[in-house]
């Protein structure tokens, strides 16, 4: 469960290390975000150099969460860690970074991600 001020890792090449939650999308109050939400994040920690810089403000989409998610089969999957890939075009579902790293969850190609499904190393 992903919300506001939680600290996320960066699932992709984009120079951003660290991401602050400053909003989940979905509503008036969504509290929670779960896989493949999209979220408003403010960039925590980067490189130096790096296309984001420190401080700028960032849509991202959640692509590994610790909280379990079932599937229709009846199983469920979960990660170690809460990550997100940077988007570069909210609408057209593009990500900012040309590399993807870490498994992800296959909901994400569900939702139309298919980009960063296939620029990732894995699909869970």
């Amino acid at each position: 469960m992903i919300q506001l001020r939680s600290i996320l890792n960066v699932a992709d090449n984009s120079g951003a290390k660290k991401l602050r939650v400053i909003l989940v999308h979905g509503g008036s109050h969504k509290r929670f975000g779960y896989l493949g939400d999209l979220v408003t994040c403010s960039v925590f920690e980067a490189s130096p150099n790096a296309q984001v810089k420190k401080g700028e403000i960032v849509k991202a989409v959640l692509v590994r969460v610790k909280k379990e998610h079932g599937r229709a089969d009846g199983s469920y999957i979960r990660f170690d860690d809460n990550a997100a890939v940077i988007l570069e075009n909210v609408a057209a579902k593009e990500p900012k970074a040309s590399r993807v790293f870490g498994p992800i969850a296959r909901e994400i190609k569900n939702l139309g991600y298919n980009k960063i499904a296939s620029l990732a190393q894995e699909v869970l």
